[in-house]
């Protein structure tokens, strides 16, 4: 994909998204509905459905089916809930079967949205498809869509490794995934204009692959 500012290609961002188209439908059906099964996720994300307040714009960062992004709608006090992902194929799920939700395509390093246009945003194991030095790049951009002291929701894998996947459900892929230390994505968060307010660490749930996961919430600062 080509960041139509600078005219650079990402080659990595390029892999993502076709491996995500790949796997989009056999993604859907495996995970789709997988807040059923994760209170603690359900939980953070209706903290910050509730501290954003009613009327309340909120962007799913990395949406994949847009299955999060319908919870957050569902919920019933958001004014209007953006999905964003990189994959076509994702968006266009997203769009078939969440009307509630807008979805748009768009990478992190250039999100599809307007200065400070929403309230908060949340992007669950989305970070960990950037490449080592453009996490920061990717939490400042985050930072411009949100409003003054709007809320960041992120979680990812805690780790130091890359896990490079080949076969993924039976499809053909080639995607990275980084895992992340909790004070490494802390002090960026930090160095983008970010106060962490909260963070979780917690063991993986029986249906899901065995990786500690982290949650940290944060809020931007003016």
């Amino acid at each position: 994909m080509a960041d139509t500012r600078t005219g650079v290609r990402r080659p990595g961002h390029e892999r993502v998204r076709r491996s995500y188209d790949t796997v989009a439908c056999t993604y859907l059906e495996r995970i789709g509905d997988e807040l059923d099964g994760k209170p603690l996720d359900r939980a953070l994300l209706g903290a910050l459905v509730e501290q954003a307040g009613e009327g309340a714009v909120i962007a799913d960062l990395g949406c994949g089916p847009g299955h999060v992004a319908a919870w957050i709608a569902a919920q019933g006090r958001a004014g209007h809930v953006v999905g964003v992902d990189l994959s076509p194929a994702m968006v266009a799920l997203g769009r078939e079967r969440h009307p509630a939700a807008e979805f748009r395509e768009g990478d992190l390093l250039r999100l599809p949205a307007a200065d400070g246009e929403f309230d908060a945003a949340v992007a669950l194991y989305s970070l960990i498809h950037l490449a080592p030095g453009e996490l920061e790049p990717a939490l400042a951009e985050i930072r411009r869509t949100l409003r003054p002291g709007g809320l960041l929701l992120v979680s990812f894998h805690v780790g130091a490794e890359v896990r490079t996947l080949t076969e993924w459900w039976g499809h053909d892929v080639d995607v990275d995934f980084h895992f992340l230390r909790p004070a490494e994505v802390a002090g960026a968060l930090r160095a983008a204009g970010f106060r962490v307010e909260a963070e979780l660490e917690r063991a993986p749930y029986p249906h899901e692959a065995e990786t500690r996961r982290c949650s940290l919430l944060a809020r931007r600062e003016d």
